[in-house]
């Protein structure tokens, strides 16, 4: 991460008031190419931390940033295991070449099973108006590659490889 915009990021985030939702590219920053290493993150982490702030991440280009999507997740990760609220917006369209077939996932992080079951509730009312029956065939494609160690190991040599 190029060292100014840095601290101007933790700069402006502590100036930002408590309770804020704060919208990150999780890695392969766009349009920017500025990527946190995994201690600015941490930094980025405590500051939401202490100011009991929500995060939401954007994560398009999972892998391509270090060529290992595990550590683009990083961030991610880090502010979950921070017991940060996290709301993630996952793509897989460009990562598993499904270009144009708009296939990913929208994810909350909850502290327990009623929280859970209320927020999957709320999803699903405004989920219901948008699409009635989304086209499964994507997320079979996405999660017969994520759930199979055969076909997960050849993706990361396919698509990783070269990065």
């Amino acid at each position: 991460c190029i060292r100014d915009s840095y601290d101007t990021l933790l700069f402006d985030l502590r100036r930002i008031p408590n309770g804020s939702v704060v919208l990150f590219h999780a890695s392969a920053h766009n349009p920017t190419g500025v990527d946190p290493k995994p201690e600015q993150w941490d930094k980025i982490r405590d500051v939401l931390k202490e100011k009991n702030m929500v995060s939401v991440f954007d994560m398009a280009y999972q892998g391509y940033t270090s060529g290992d999507p595990e550590k683009d997740a990083y961030s991610v990760r880090s502010f979950v295991d921070a017991g940060i609220p996290v709301l993630l917006a996952q793509s897989f369209a460009k990562n598993m070449g499904l270009y144009g077939l708009r296939v990913g996932l929208f994810s909350v992080v909850c502290e327990n099973q009623s929280e859970a079951q209320a927020v999957q509730s709320q999803l699903k009312q405004l989920a219901r108006p948008l699409w009635s029956n989304p086209p499964i065939i994507r997320a079979r494609i996405v999660s017969g590659v994520l759930k199979n160690q055969e076909r997960y190991t050849l993706w990361l040599n396919v698509f990783f490889s070269s990065r």
